[in-house]
């Protein structure tokens, strides 16, 4: 691709930067034009007045899926009472939800890129014109600051924040588009960037459910005293002795230094949070004179830390810095493996949040955990059972970081291929 980046100037007067990028076989052909949107689709009104589709094709719009059927997607149709006033979706039709997500305010607009289907009258469902790709707009729309600086001129919000437009309006907006040859590599470029992006995130599932699985195998089932599966060195070594997490660590929790205080906060020691027990860096650090005031406690690196509080109760990690924990942190100190512990703690966490937070968000206690029971074996076996599932960790957390690569490559790569308004103009 070759970089180009000329100036196009809308209607309104506000100034676009053409795309950065354009392929070879498009340089010194035409520039991208500003159109209304109603030149390249119309809205689509067929209705499912005849019934010909039934509560088992009704579509749902995610801002991350696209359009998906509900029973596939969700288990079940959400369809009401009867379907005979929802609108019928073709495939290759934009879709706009009139529902407000916290990353698009105004909605959302998507491609149906499956079979037909049919959607709610909360729905406008638009066609394009031959000289449209669908698929390009769907990933120009893909893109927050296009879709919501496109809608928000168009959309008005409700008290109940609901939105008030007309379904012609939604498309008497400007859009800067190439000709339809353009529109086409464009969307096809992206696509094979999504397909990498999915089977990239297919891998990443695929290993979290081996681990899962694996697990399983490697622990004891509830009411058991031996695993299903041991390493060839350990078949035949016998029960598992059962002990209580306290009993095989020491343990402490923290606390936090008062925040009406600047002196306590901004200095060298990270503050280690319930959201931040697996991560390398902290968002908040404290000064000694914080620590020192306070009951914050310091951990060091290779601790096991269980989350106590809120959303994320039950969540265990080996702590991979040295900090200093609050309140909503137990810190795990055990004789034998501490990789073992987190892991089989990890493994035991819907049994744990289950029986002690009614299957709701809430509070653990430090004497909840200490006081679980589990099954140990020898510490090499210990050692084995750690060090294989670890390794499983660090695999899976690699392949995460290239899905992330992957998503952010993609993103760099929509900036170069779209032209975009200057936000002070828009």
């Amino acid at each position: 691709m070759s970089s180009k980046g000329k100036s196009i100037v809308t209607k309104d007067g506000a100034s676009v930067s053409g795309p950065k990028l354009r392929f070879p076989e498009f340089q010194g052909t035409t520039a991208w034009r500003t159109k209304k949107l109603n030149s390249l689709l119309f809205e689509a009104k067929h209705r499912n007045r005849s019934l010909e589709l039934g509560p088992a094709d009704v579509l749902s719009v995610s801002g991350e899926h696209g359009c998906v059927n509900q029973i596939e997607f969700m288990g079940r149709s959400y369809a009401g009472a009867t379907v005979k006033d929802y609108h019928v979706v073709e495939h290759g039709d934009i879709v706009y939800t009139k529902s407000p997500l916290k990353k698009n305010p105004f909605g959302i607009i998507k491609e149906n890129k499956g079979k037909r289907g049919i959607v709610s009258t909360l729905y406008a469902v638009y066609r394009p014109f031959p000289e449209c790709y669908p698929t390009y707009l769907d990933h120009f729309f893909s893109v927050d600051y296009h879709l919501n600086s496109y809608l928000q001129p168009i959309v008005r919000k409700g008290a109940k924040n609901d939105m008030k437009v007309n379904n012609a309006d939604v498309l008497k907006g400007d859009i800067c588009v190439p000709d339809l040859n353009e529109q086409k590599k464009i969307a096809n470029c992206l696509d094979s960037a999504d397909s990498l992006i999915a089977a990239q995130r297919r891998k990443v599932e695929a290993l979290r459910a081996h681990k899962k699985g694996l697990m399983q195998q490697l622990f004891p089932q509830e009411g058991e005293t031996q695993p299903r599966r041991r390493f060839p060195d350990f078949e035949g070594a016998g029960d598992w002795a059962p002990r209580t997490v306290g009993s095989v660590c020491t343990s402490f929790s923290g606390g936090t230094p008062s925040t009406s205080n600047p002196e306590f906060y901004g200095g060298d020691i990270p503050f280690i949070r319930s959201a931040e027990i697996g991560k390398a860096t902290t968002e908040l650090s404290l000064t000694r004179e914080g620590l020192e005031n306070s009951a914050a406690k310091m951990i060091k690196k290779g601790d096991v830390l269980v989350a106590l509080y809120g959303a994320n109760s039950g969540d265990v990690a080996i702590a991979r810095i040295s900090g200093a924990i609050n309140q909503a942190i137990l810190c795990l100190r055990p004789s034998g493996n501490g990789a073992f512990l987190a892991q089989f703690l990890t493994h035991r966490k819907d049994w744990i949040t289950t029986k002690y937070l009614q299957g709701g968000q809430g509070n653990l206690s430090g004497e909840i955990v200490k006081s679980v029971a589990l099954g140990f074996p020898s510490p090499k076996e210990q050692q084995r059972i750690g060090d294989c599932l670890s390794s499983l960790d660090d695999l899976i957390a690699a392949e995460a970081r290239k899905l992330e690569t992957l998503k952010t490559h993609k993103k760099g790569l929509m900036q170069q291929l779209f032209p975009r308004v200057a936000e002070g103009d828009a």
